[in-house]
């Protein structure tokens, strides 16, 4: 049986007049992968900003196991075990990919030694071991990103969420971005993420949520949604339904 492990309930974000975000409830279960699409201004990364104490949401509760975290700081948050990405991704330039992922180490260690073994643990999951020396300003946007993931990583969170982190790679680069996702929810994490790109959302996702215009127009397992016409409609246009009905 699948056990709960956050829940948005009715989360409605204004700015001034703005209705950013309307009454956006889903759930995400233990060693689930949830994909938040839409379209740009659909409020995506609103809705992230209030689940991880960026924002304070006008109304609506966010629970983490059983705990209202509703208005909790970021970092707070982040220390129970929701961590995230940004769309922007920024590393600190003149430090290596080893003290980069350190930084999120120290979030629950006081001990350069065990720091310093999570990195090691978490750098031979993301591939970036061989990488460890390299200046963070010297690297690709895909190492970025991947180094990004990996100090989030380096929390110990139970829910990582990613806002974005396949935009502007190659298709093979996207490709090991969807294998370290599955790697991640085999390993026990549940997974947040916000993305563009159906072809890598679609196969990797267990249930899909999407916004429109700050509101929720449909949730469901992926076959469910690109089917679904108000979808159709609002984002995923007629060309992709058609793909789908092909294959």
């Amino acid at each position: 049986m699948l056990k709960q492990i956050l829940n948005i309930d009715n989360i409605t974000m204004k700015f001034g007049s703005l209705v950013a975000n309307e009454n956006v409830s889903f759930t995400i279960n233990e060693n689930e992968i949830v994909s938040l699409i839409g379209p740009n201004g659909a409020g995506k990364t609103t809705l992230f900003n209030c689940i991880t104490g960026y924002y304070q949401p006008f109304s609506g509760k966010v629970t983490y196991k059983d705990m209202d975290i509703t208005g909790f700081t970021a970092y707070k948050i982040c220390r129970l075990g929701i961590t995230r990405t940004f769309q922007i991704v920024q590393t600190l330039k003149e430090m290596t990919v080893e003290e980069n992922i350190m930084t999120g180490a120290f979030l629950n260690t006081k001990s350069r030694k065990e720091a310093e073994a999570i990195t090691s643990e978490i750098m031979e999951l993301t591939d970036l071991t061989k990488k460890k020396s390299i200046l963070g300003g010297s690297l690709t946007i895909v190492d970025k990103k991947r180094v990004e993931i990996a100090r989030s990583l380096a929390t110990k969170p139970q829910i990582l969420m990613l806002d974005e982190c396949m935009a502007g790679l190659n298709q093979t680069e996207i490709k090991d971005v969807m294998n370290l996702c599955l790697k991640l929810k085999e390993s026990g994490l549940s997974l947040l993420i916000v993305e563009h790109i159906m072809e890598a959302i679609m196969p990797i996702s267990d249930n899909i949520v999407v916004l429109n215009a700050g509101k929720k127009i449909a949730e469901g397992v992926p076959s469910d949604i690109v089917n679904n016409d108000d979808v159709i409609k609002a984002y995923l246009g007629d060309k992709y339904h058609a793909k789908s009905q092909k294959s």
